[in-house]
């Protein structure tokens, strides 16, 4: 049995990261990856943008780890030549609802340390986007937009340079936890036996059923997930916007919203559908294109002006939820010793968005949590 310091299971840009922390704490560090690829699954089908911290309850996870979080990745990026760009966002609100609740996402960002938001009337908004319908806006100059798959491999090229490595098409089948050292049987096309004393799970999709696997985690502790699916439609044609274009959020995502890519075209998405496979190896990631109908309606909101036919099927993702249709939003778990009493063992559970802008805190929290 070949024996290492540490395994991270799932090669997504948050095992990445991790497993870049390890390594750089003097840790000899090997990530498992089902897949052929690094990334290929929520880390790479998402909108790739870099959030300030508007949203998510003061004193979660997802809000003290995406403001921290984002000041480290555009600096990484700024180190390690990963494009990105700082397009802003214009949250809008279209009505006295949602007027309301935009108050309340501004009084939620300011408590998160989110100092740089500015409030915006609908002539203000008008004046920084003519084709724009909005009572108010909220102007966050620092949102911007990453290079995802770039960041990725920035991540895998440190862990590399320190001595870690990524070994593809290999998943974790199962975990026995010992009192130092834990055992993990790797399947796929070369079989292998690993021991290590440090395993971290960001298996993200499959994260849930990974823990199910480790032998010696408390079977109660492992929450049950839930799936939901991401759309996206691209613009034919060039979009009149320069920022990035967010609704108010409603239900279980940010709403239909429009990014940029770094090449200034334009993207709408994700809307939300709940799966019930029983399994990520089920999901099918085909966008429907009868879904473009919802996706017009909602656009038109905030942009009258979107041309017919003017939206084309791009891509899709899926956002590892651990709550159900009509529940309220959770926030991130990272589960370690403190919580299940196995040293060595931290689960991440529920790593969607921000998890991107996050990466890196996230990982610095996972450290904290195994005492490195």
């Amino acid at each position: 049995m070949d024996q290492v310091d540490a395994v991270v299971i799932g090669a997504g840009v948050v095992g990445l990261a991790v497993a870049r922390a390890l390594a750089q704490r003097g840790l000899e560090t090997v990530v498992l990856e089902r897949a052929d690829a690094i990334g290929t699954a929520t880390s790479s089908r998402n909108s790739e943008v870099i959030h300030a911290g508007l949203y998510y309850p003061t004193g979660s996870l997802k809000a003290r780890l995406c403001v921290a979080g984002r000041k480290q990745l555009v600096a990484y990026c700024e180190s390690h030549g990963v494009e990105h760009r700082r397009y802003g966002k214009l949250l809008v609100a279209v009505g006295e609802a949602q007027c309301d609740k935009l108050a309340r996402i501004e009084a939620t960002a300011a408590a998160n340390g989110v100092a740089d938001l500015q409030h915006l009337s609908a002539a203000q908004a008008r004046a920084l986007e003519p084709a724009l319908v909005a009572d108010e806006a909220l102007l966050s100059p620092s949102t911007g937009i990453v290079d995802s798959h770039g960041l990725m491999l920035a991540l895998q090229g440190d862990l590399e340079r320190v001595g870690g490595a990524v070994v593809l098409r290999s998943p974790a089948e199962s975990v026995q936890c010992g009192a130092s050292m834990h055992e993990l049987h790797v399947g796929g096309e070369s079989p292998a036996e690993l021991s290590a004393r440090v395993v971290v799970n960001a298996a993200g999709l499959w994260a849930p059923s990974v823990a199910r696997q480790i032998r010696g985690m408390p079977a109660a502790l492992v929450p049950a997930a839930h799936y939901a699916k991401g759309s996206y439609f691209a613009l034919a044609g060039r979009a009149p916007f320069s920022h990035l274009i967010y609704p108010v959020p409603e239900g279980a995502g940010l709403g239909v919203h429009l990014t940029l890519d770094l090449a200034g075209q334009a993207r709408f998405g994700p809307d939300v559908e709940w799966l019930a496979a029983a399994s990520p190896d089920a999901i099918d990631y085909r966008v429907d294109t009868a879904r473009a109908a919802a996706f017009y309606a909602a656009i038109r909101r905030y942009w009258p002006g979107l041309p017919d036919d003017a939206l084309q099927p791009a891509y899709s993702g899926v956002r590892p939820k651990l709550q159900g249709p009509g529940d309220a939003a959770a926030d991130f778990v990272l589960q370690g010793p403190e919580t299940h009493g196995v040293g060595g063992l931290v689960n991440l559970f529920g790593i969607e968005s921000p998890g991107l802008t996050a990466c890196l805190a996230i990982a610095d929290e996972v450290m904290t949590r195994l005492g490195l």
